[in-house]
């Protein structure tokens, strides 16, 4: 099973940028297509990106498209996710995890291994 491990979470103010990275253990990092999603207190969890495993196809959630970047380096093992133009709404723990196909599922919360998140505070 892999293991994740997110970084990169912090406090910022509106319209402000922050970078999430998550990091793999598995050297079969590369086989597994990955996504960004995030939970805020008494949510639900969301999908927030997803890309497939070469990194050749990406997907995102409405409210963030435009907004966020997701990126994959097969050769770091790692994953990212890009944050611009912030809004207290984004406000939530950000975790990573593991699809265990090349492709990103139809049902994009139907992930495997995930890590245990990293808090992101956008303030007004």
């Amino acid at each position: 099973q892999v293991q994740l491990v997110e970084s990169g979470g912090g406090l910022v103010q509106a319209g402000g940028s922050l970078r999430l990275s998550c990091a793999a253990s598995e050297r079969t990092f590369n086989n597994f297509a990955m996504g960004w999603f995030r939970q805020a207190p008494g949510k639900e969890r969301g999908f927030v990106a997803a890309i497939t495993s070469s990194g050749s196809y990406t997907y995102y959630s409405d409210s963030v498209k435009g907004r966020f970047t997701i990126s994959k380096d097969n050769a770091k093992n790692t994953v990212d996710l890009q944050m611009i133009s912030l809004k207290p709404e984004d406000t939530a723990v950000y975790f990573c995890a593991a699809y265990g196909t090349t492709y990103v599922p139809l049902n994009r919360l139907m992930f495997g291994s995930r890590g245990q998140g990293t808090q992101v505070t956008v303030s007004s």
